[in-house]
């Protein structure tokens, strides 16, 4: 029709050309629109799915792990994390074992299982550390915290996979630690059950060991399996089983089980809940939109939850933490932005 209409020059010919023309660029332009707005809708959608799961999975932690349960009114300090951990693993291979069964992926383990085994067991130290860290330390405290999960990832990324990073990562991990250290200077933040110095520092080692094994875990899933064909659901069965059988042992011979309590409980399978769907979420959104986006979503949950749970539990900031708190956050957005900006 083009070639056409090039070669014939007739003015009504012309005219009826660039009217068929017109109509199409329309249609298309309209085609466009439609899927930019329900590209933006699907990523607003995970975001939201991602925040809702996410907030509430912090909003359950607190929850059990500063309230009382059962008819002897048991302290959620005194429930086992090691327990908390083998809920949340279960929860993880069911999703896990639901998603290969859809996509009709094999059940069988895709590596050797010594390559799942240090995974598994840093995945479960790190999420145990993150239990009982709020033992000793308030909520915000920990999540905080949780933030400078990318100063051990470089020192790990930079020792065991040879990684070379550029000035942008160390200002922005000095950023960090210089916001998390004023947080932890200019106010309180112990536990409201646990105000002296000496659990507060017990406190600060456990999430020290948090993000030591936390790092060590996505660095060496990155190695392990860079490789190797293992898809996400697999990986997710069998760490979670692994840390499974480990937690469950661990929390069966330390008598962490707690006692029935139907509150307690569904509490319980809401945290495991929410952890397990969030992956779901956070699966897609790297899939779909990449690692920026994420970032940026993920950083922006983790500033909401320590402004919800300091609405909720009523954790009160000084000035001097406020001000950590927003360098943190600043920091993480800066490197998303220049990330953005090269792009």
């Amino acid at each position: 029709l083009v070639k056409a209409c090039d070669k014939d020059k007739r003015p009504h010919i012309a005219a009826l050309c660039e009217k068929i023309g017109s109509r199409s660029y329309h249609r298309g332009s309209k085609a466009q629109s439609k899927m930019d707005y329900d590209r933006t809708l699907k990523g607003v959608g995970l975001a939201m799915g991602i925040f809702v799961c996410l907030i509430s999975y912090g909003y359950f932690q607190e929850l059990i792990m500063t309230g009382t349960w059962g008819n002897d009114k048991l302290g959620g300090t005194q429930i086992s994390s090691l327990f908390l951990v083998m809920c949340n693993r279960i929860t993880s291979m069911g999703i896990a074992v639901l998603a290969i069964m859809i996509k009709r992926d094999t059940l069988m383990p895709a590596a050797p299982l010594t390559a799942y085994c240090a995974i598994a067991f840093s995945n479960m130290m790190a999420t145990t550390c993150q239990y009982e860290a709020l033992r000793y330390v308030s909520f915000p405290t920990q999540t905080l915290g949780k933030t400078a999960k990318m100063i051990p990832v470089m020192i790990w990324g930079t020792f065991l996979a040879r990684k070379k990073y550029k000035l942008k990562d160390y200002l922005v991990a000095a950023g960090v630690t210089t916001g998390t250290t004023l947080f932890l200077l200019t106010g309180p933040v112990s536990a409201k059950h646990s105000k002296d110095s000496k659990t507060t520092l017990i406190g600060a080692m456990i999430m020290a060991m948090y993000l030591f094994f936390d790092g060590f875990t996505s660095t060496v899933q990155e190695r392990l399996f860079k490789d190797r064909k293992v898809s996400t659901w697999n990986q997710m069965l069998y760490v979670g089983l692994l840390s499974a059988l480990v937690t469950g042992m661990g929390s069966q011979g330390g008598g962490g089980v707690p006692p029935y309590d139907a509150n307690l409980y569904m509490h319980i399978f809401a945290l495991s809940m929410s952890a397990a769907v969030a992956q779901i979420f956070i699966l897609l959104m790297i899939r779909d939109f990449g690692a920026l986006l994420f970032a940026t979503v993920m950083t922006t949950r983790q500033f909401l939850s320590i402004l919800l749970s300091c609405i909720i539990f009523l954790h009160p900031l000084s000035g001097g933490q406020w001000v950590g708190t927003c360098l943190v956050f600043g920091s993480l957005y800066m490197k998303t932005a220049i990330n953005v900006w090269k792009k």
